[in-house]
């Protein structure tokens, strides 16, 4: 795989691991414990040019490929899974989507700011009854003038309170199911959205912002509507596929930081006076995360490469997302074990890490629903 890391690539493979490691690895442990989003650290990371990264540079973006932003989220998830969040739904969810479907104006408008990190992107999708079944949301959008109003509300919404532009779906027809869902736009100063933070603790990404957005008579002007009206559904889906390769890289990122985690233990832990490394059954699980690490980045790798000149690529994301999120839940809970007492504790990170591979297996849509997708793309449609 080193022959497809040209020097563009490596330069942001090695952009990414001195920041994952100066700036977002040491403020993770205390995010994590004091469920804070660290503005602090998203204003570094801008600085750098990471926020804009996968956008053109006409825009004030770095112009990379998909195989360098997944380059980039492997180097965050290794380190801080919520940091990763954060950059997989402002630059794929959000960013990404006003790229391919937003106007010319709409662009040289909203891309700059979100490019140099003045203004934060959340992408609001997902509502009580419309999680995985995208078209059964209930937010509607009525005619007023030459705008819309937005009532309803969204749950689990990431950066959902600390955003400056939000991607809001709502249906101009809940009789019309998915040819009713359109894109909105929610820039700054928008009125009637009140941002609450989601009850409870989170199991894991306990540094990212979950919200509930609620929605009451949101006015947006006519020009805020990203994409046709009514086309919302097929701008979700096609965001989605930018969302979930930055989801499979940072589980690779995360999966071989258990790795790494493991073999240093293994090297430096004797118990019956030799290392426990040269146990058998410690070597066996080994080299099973070993091999899973590397079959998780091939696929992830082969999933960047084939969106190449806007090619559809909804399997190989679909089966890059599902092997890399359940392999790295695998790797995660073998260093919990390995580790023991120590792994149990936030000591190491891999506590952490178990408890934030369990959200890649739902985010941007759960490992059974990226099993239908996949099982759908390889059946095709009946007769055809």
């Amino acid at each position: 795989m080193d022959l497809l890391l040209t020097d563009a690539r490596r330069a942001v493979r090695d952009l990414s691991r001195r920041l994952a490691a100066e700036v977002v690895g040491p403020a993770a442990r205390r995010a994590d414990e004091e469920r804070r989003f660290d503005r602090g650290v998203i204003d570094a990371l801008a600085r750098e040019g990471i926020l804009g990264g996968p956008i053109p540079r006409e825009f004030g973006g770095g112009g990379w490929d998909d195989l360098s932003f997944a380059l980039c989220c492997e180097e965050l998830g290794a380190v801080d899974a919520s940091v990763r969040g954060l950059l997989c739904v402002h630059a794929g969810l959000v960013s990404r989507c006003i790229l391919d479907h937003g106007t010319p104006d709409q662009r040289s408008r909203w891309l700059p700011p979100l490019c140099r990190g003045e203004w934060i992107g959340a992408y609001a999708l997902t509502e009580e009854g419309a999680g995985s079944d995208a078209a059964a949301l209930s937010t509607t959008a009525r005619r007023d003038g030459d705008g819309w109003v937005l009532d309803g509300e969204k749950i689990w919404i990431t950066n959902g309170r600390v955003a400056d532009l939000v991607l809001v779906y709502a249906t101009v027809d809940p009789a019309l199911g998915h040819r009713g869902v359109t894109a909105f736009a929610l820039l700054p100063g928008t009125e009637g959205v009140e941002r609450l933070p989601m009850p409870g603790v989170e199991l894991g990404h306990r540094g990212a912002d979950h919200a509930r957005l609620v929605l009451r008579g949101a006015r947006v002007p006519g020009d805020a509507v990203l994409g046709p009206v009514g086309g919302g559904f097929r701008v979700a889906m096609a965001a989605l596929d930018h969302g979930r390769l930055g989801v499979a890289a940072g589980a690779v990122g995360l999966h071989r930081a258990c790795l790494e985690a493991v073999v240093a233990f293994a090297r430096s832990r004797r118990q019956f006076g030799k290392r426990i490394g040269d146990f058998q059954m410690v070597q066996e699980r080994i080299a099973d995360m070993a091999v899973e690490l590397e079959a998780a980045r091939l696929l992830v790798h082969r999933a960047a490469l084939a969106g190449a000149g806007g090619a559809r690529r909804t399997a190989e994301v679909a089966a890059a997302k599902l092997y890399a999120t359940e392999a790295a839940m695998r790797a995660a809970g073998e260093a919990v074990l390995l580790l023991g007492s120590r792994g149990y504790s936030s000591e190491s990170p891999v506590e952490r890490h178990f408890r934030d591979a369990q959200g890649l297996r739902i985010y941007e849509g759960t490992s059974l629903v990226q099993r239908i997708i996949l099982a759908r793309e390889i059946l095709g449609k009946e007769g055809s």
